[in-house]
């Protein structure tokens, strides 16, 4: 659903805005709530803006180079353009953890509620975005189911956004090869923009690649009254993957170059088209509306299960958004989404698995384990206000109110036979297939915040705030062994933040938060899917910028945190969860500096270090990976004229190091980094 309204924010009449420059000196954050003129410091949610200079000086090669920028957050590179995604949270993996975070384009979600996908982010055009705005923690009233640890916002340059021409070649290691292109224009009664981009990309790793091509089109015919948008997108990734490499710190030696799955393969494409209309009902009221329509196709090789089934999944999906807006003593706005999706899942093992243990060979048969389409109907309603108590403190109250439903048809025989029919040894087939049904879930999120204005330059805030992710589909109808039925309830998470925040020539946001995570949905040591779960996560963090010479500036951003289980349970894989003990793959902290310089003859210089914190491997903490620290260093200049050049030499230090380690079945298992790279980009961009 459009839960996000982030933007209705970027209605028409505040394009012109959107195209400002931000002030070097201050922290460039604006929020993905629904408020088209806020500004991080207006709002007590915990929100971090990337503007378009960061992510052009970055110029990211995989999103987690953009957002480790952002305080408590980790982006857990896989293979290729494959990730999983931290935000105030451990890495979460499983059939539905995905769930946990929400995933926007210029506000809309990219995915239907129940339809997440762990590596959906590579979906988002994240290389040439206009700013990429992150909630850290529960999200507000407008943004509903998947809000729950965090909110990423891509937001699209707007058509009189710099550059309005441009396009730039790239090389790089291992067959890297990348260029990009702009083209807009606002000189006639419509507004124009396209962005596009392709890169193809080998590997330090044998067998290991992928092409990508990303577009962003825009079109805009504003009026007096507010306008017309429409925005399409579209990606396409094939990609050849390398799985885990195996044995304890396989990372640090030759092992890193192994592709242990060279048949593993990925190839996802999405589509989207949204329209936002904006009209302005007299001078304090507007009522704004949200069309959207998007697909989503995946096919790839479970190379990391036993047997290496075929998967192909999809959704279709169309929705829309209205919210109306009241300006006055009382600041309001209240809306209704509703949204219409259809997901397919096809999992088919071309041939029987024979080189495994003979439990794994009989329960693991050829043929289809899965084929099954999913309805679904998601309605909510949800309000917020705002209210200036006095002339420094203001008060934000919202809720909302959001029921999804689903319908399941199963295409495949009910229960956990082969696909003739008959059933497998070891008391049956692993692969279990409800018989058709219908599900429906309902929940409410709220929050409470204060901002409160200190003595110059600094404020305050706090926030209480619950938020909550329904149970995806995946998780109720991709069943196994005995489960017939998979009773599961929504994902909740409620708790407290509160930040301290200065504005200025060092301008620095400090957090706190405390949260409570109930009904965790996890797989047991039967195979079962339950919602029994409990985890705490108590954290702070820092966000800062200083200006402090002509041409300097150092930046930096820290998190430290520590999440824990509250429940005891024996799990998949061989695993047990002690109350008290740690999430694994959770690190206590994250973090980086940066110093940069911008020179008129030299050139603009940054120097970066990034830091990972160590972590458990396993639930039962019994081994840890000891976490890492990298050095970057950038450096472009113009050449005149048009012209620019630019250098990224990643890794300066050569370390040898893991982008995620893991323990199963007593595996050590790692995505190893990369080495030194240097990466050489020209680019062109006439003034016009």
């Amino acid at each position: 659903m459009l839960r996000p309204a982030s933007l209705l924010i970027a209605g028409l009449a505040a394009a012109p805005a959107a195209a400002q420059t931000p002030d070097p000196a201050t922290l460039d954050r604006i929020t993905v709530s629904a408020r088209r003129d806020s500004v991080a410091s207006e709002r007590p949610e915990a929100v971090s803006l990337l503007a378009a200079e960061a992510v052009a000086r970055v110029a990211a090669t995989h999103a987690s180079e953009l957002l480790a920028r952002v305080p408590g957050a980790w982006i857990s590179r896989g293979s290729g353009q494959e990730q999983l995604t931290a935000i105030r949270s451990p890495v979460l993996t499983g059939t539905g953890a995905c769930g946990a975070f929400l995933f926007l384009e210029d506000g809309v979600p990219i995915r239907p509620a129940g339809f997440c996908n762990v590596n959906q982010l590579f979906e988002l055009n994240t290389e040439q975005a206009g700013a990429v705005e992150v909630l850290r923690g529960p999200g507000a009233a407008v943004h509903g189911s998947n809000a729950l640890h965090g909110v990423v916002n891509v937001r699209p340059r707007a058509p009189a956004e710099a550059p309005a021409r441009a396009f730039s070649v790239e090389a790089g290691p291992a067959r890297y090869r990348r260029g990009q292109f702009t083209l807009a224009d606002t000189d006639g009664a419509a507004h124009w923009r396209i962005d596009g981009y392709g890169v193809s990309a080998g590997s330090f790793r044998a067998d290991e690649g992928f092409d990508q091509q990303k577009l962003s089109a825009q079109l805009a015919v504003p009026d007096s009254t507010g306008g017309w948008r429409w925005l399409l997108s579209a990606a396409n990734l094939n990609q050849e993957t390398a799985g885990f490499v195996t044995g304890e710190g396989a990372y640090r030696d030759a092992r890193r170059r192994r592709n242990e799955n060279p048949e593993a393969f990925r190839d996802g494409r999405a589509l989207r088209l949204q329209g936002r209309a904006e009209w302005w009902l007299g001078d304090d009221a507007s009522f704004a509306f949200v069309p959207y329509v998007r697909r989503d196709d995946l096919r790839f090789i479970q190379h990391f299960t036993p047997g290496k089934p075929l998967e192909r999944t999809g959704s279709r999906s169309l929705g829309a958004q209205a919210m109306w807006r009241h300006d006055g003593a009382w600041r309001r706005q209240w809306g209704v989404d509703v949204e219409f999706a259809r997901g397919e899942v096809w999992q088919f093992q071309p041939r029987a698995l024979t080189d495994s243990t003979p439990l794994q060979n009989a329960i693991r048969p050829a043929g289809v384990h899965y084929d099954y389409a999913v309805d679904a109907t998601n309605l909510a309603l949800f309000g917020e206000v705002e209210r200036a108590l006095s002339a420094r403190a203001t008060l934000f109250a919202g809720a909302r109110a959001e029921r999804l439903r689903y319908r399941y048809d199963n295409r495949a025989g009910d229960g956990n036979l082969r696909e003739d029919g008959t059933a497998c040894g070891f008391g049956g087939c692993l692969y279990n297939r409800p018989a058709d049904r219908a599900d429906a879930f309902g929940n409410l999120s709220a929050q409470l915040g204060l901002r409160h204005v200190l003595d110059a330059p600094w404020s305050a805030s706090g926030r209480l705030a619950r938020a909550f992710r329904f149970p995806q589909a995946a998780e109720l109808y991709r069943l196994q062994r005995g489960q017939d039925v998979a009773d599961l309830r929504a994902e909740t998470l409620d708790g407290v933040e509160l930040g301290l925040h200065r504005a200025g020539a060092f301008a620095l946001d400090l957090s706190a938060y405390a949260y409570a995570k109930r009904n965790v949905i996890l797989r047991d040591a039967q195979g079962f899917n339950l919602s029994d779960g409990r985890t705490t996560h108590r954290g702070i963090e820092a966000d800062w910028r200083w200006a402090f010479a002509d041409g300097w500036r150092l930046a930096g951003n820290a998190a430290y945190a520590v999440q824990r289980y509250a429940f005891d349970r024996a799990i998949a894989g061989g695993e047990t969860i002690v109350r008290g003990n740690e999430v694994d793959t959770a690190p206590r902290t994250l973090g980086g500096l940066r110093l940069g310089h911008d020179h008129a003859r030299f050139g603009d210089v940054e120097l970066e270090w990034q830091h990972l914190g160590g972590y458990w491997l396993d639930a039962a903490n019994t081994q840890r990976y000891g976490g890492h620290d990298l050095l970057h260093l950038r450096w472009s200049r113009g050449l005149g004229g048009a012209w620019r050049v630019s250098l990224r030499a990643m890794n300066l230090t050569d370390r040898r190091y893991a982008e995620r380690a893991d323990l199963a079945f007593g595996q050590f298992r790692y995505f190893p980094g990369a080495g030194r790279s240097l990466f050489a980009a020209v680019e062109y961009r006439p003034a016009l």
